[in-house]
């Protein structure tokens, strides 16, 4: 098992790809802390993942919850060695639908709640830790979706690691990023599309990519587990794609058929 005797923490592991790779990091021997903000969900996977998991209520911009948090991991495992940031959410719309609160809220989450996570993180990280952050293609595809908030803050986190990466090496600390593409998450659910909405923005995506499908959260979760283990002990400052070839070979997508 690639994570034996290991110890991470999963901000966001709840559901979608932090609640796959919080069942693989367990399965592949780890101890693991996950967090999240629905009651119901973290429940669920607290009761499935069973004595080798500690599940907190909490939201990542609420210092008080982070301090006891950490201080709970520290009494509980003694130190870290994994820091998988994926808590994150989305906010879509257009720039004149996209309210100064809604840019703030998506920034603040996705960038603000990750510098925060790590900085929280450090005092427990041992040389040889590993830190992931959850980032997005939205930086590179210039989508016109009304993702531009979600851009940006996914495109800050990823210049951040690569500071993060210089600063954290002497200490011999990795840090880097796993970019999705469209994956099977219920973050879809959130946005309360009518069926037939929702069922023309999938076929929409997965025309759109290369491999002619949507990626399964367990497909993230296993690039997560290479960069969170041994197996990756020479990466950092690295960004790893998983989009199905959306980045790398648009003009593979069935939407261009044999135009190319």
């Amino acid at each position: 098992m690639r994570l034996q005797g290991k110890t991470a923490l999963i901000t966001g592991g709840n559901s979608g790809i932090g609640l796959a790779t919080a069942r693989l990091f367990v399965a592949e021997g780890a101890r693991v802390a996950i967090t999240g903000r629905n009651k119901t969900t973290l429940d669920a996977a607290a009761k499935e993942l069973g004595h080798n998991l500690l599940a907190f209520r909490a939201d990542v911009l609420d210092s008080k919850a982070r301090e006891l948090i950490f201080k709970e991991i520290k009494d509980e495992f003694g130190h870290l060695d994994i820091v998988f940031a994926n808590a994150g959410i989305g906010q879509f719309g257009s720039i004149a639908e996209t309210s100064e609160e809604q840019f703030d809220e998506v920034l603040r989450t996705n960038l603000t709640g990750v510098f925060l996570t790590i900085k929280s993180a450090l005092p427990l990280l041992r040389t040889g830790a590993s830190i992931v952050l959850n980032g997005s293609i939205a930086e590179y595809i210039g989508a016109p979706s009304g993702a531009g908030c979600y851009a940006a803050s996914k495109g800050g986190m990823h210049s951040m690691s690569r500071a993060m990466a210089a600063e954290l090496s002497p200490l011999g600390i990795r840090i880097n990023v796993v970019a999705p593409g469209p994956i099977k998450t219920p973050i879809m659910e959130r946005h309360q599309m009518p069926p037939e909405q929702s069922a023309a923005v999938v076929q929409t995506l997965e025309s759109s990519v290369p491999l002619g499908r949507r990626g399964e959260a367990e497909e993230v979760a296993k690039v997560v587990l290479f960069l969170a283990s041994d197996d990756s002990s020479y990466v950092t400052a690295s960004e790893i794609v998983v989009d199905g070839g959306i980045t790398g070979a648009m003009f593979g997508a069935p939407v261009y058929g044999r135009a190319f």
